[in-house]
């Protein structure tokens, strides 16, 4: 991610300790894939109450971009920034593969540079990635066109509700998803059908 991020902005990225209080002044905020606490308790579940959460959520309430991919996704679930909650895979399984994404929205600051309805190749590796919300919540990000990314052509790796991917916020400015696009950015990883994400970010 920190690669990502440096070779597309031109901008290297600062890491932040979770048991940091502040944030230095930055435009962007970016909880990446892992497994935070061992994925204990509930994925994301102990990560959301670190430290440096509250100065995330702050980060987010003025209007800064938050980006949250995989664990970083979950994370900010749990935490209360993005609507819903990320369950085990339907196969009670691990999943590591490549699987298509359709774009269901250009009209953000993570996907505008590429169009809707565009279908891209991404890697998935989780065992929690099956997004799960009431049926209320899922008329409002379908209504509201906040559904980011939706996994195509069957290739849905975990029984996500509606086949999401990734959603954002009702202001737009915190992106959660689960494949990952900074691990198809250039030729050498098989593909750049990710870079478009970081694109959009550095325009």
């Amino acid at each position: 991610m920190r690669h990502a991020l440096a070779d597309v902005t031109g901008t290297p990225a600062l890491a932040v300790w979770h048991a940091d209080s502040t944030l230095p002044k930055v435009d962007l905020v970016v909880l990446p894939g892992g497994f935070s606490y061992g994925d204990y308790l509930r994925s994301g579940a102990i990560a959301a109450r670190a430290p440096i959460m509250r100065a995330v959520a702050d980060h987010a309430a003025h209007g800064g971009l938050v980006l949250g991919v995989c664990n970083g996704f979950q994370i900010l679930c749990e935490a209360g920034l993005l609507p819903g909650v990320l369950m085990r895979n339907a196969s009670l399984r691990f999943v590591c593969r490549e699987v298509k994404l359709r774009v269901d929205t250009a009209a953000t600051r993570f996907t505008a540079h590429y169009a809707r309805g565009q279908l891209i190749r991404t890697p998935v590796a989780h065992g929690d990635g099956n997004y799960r919300c009431d049926d209320g919540t899922l008329a409002r990000l379908k209504g509201d066109d906040r559904i980011a990314f939706r996994y195509a052509e069957g290739t849905n790796p975990n029984g996500s509700l509606d086949d999401i991917a990734g959603i954002v916020n009702d202001k737009r400015n915190v992106l959660g998803l689960m494949p990952h696009p900074e691990n198809l950015i250039e030729p050498l990883q098989g593909g750049i059908d990710g870079r478009a994400l970081f694109e959009s970010l550095a325009a």
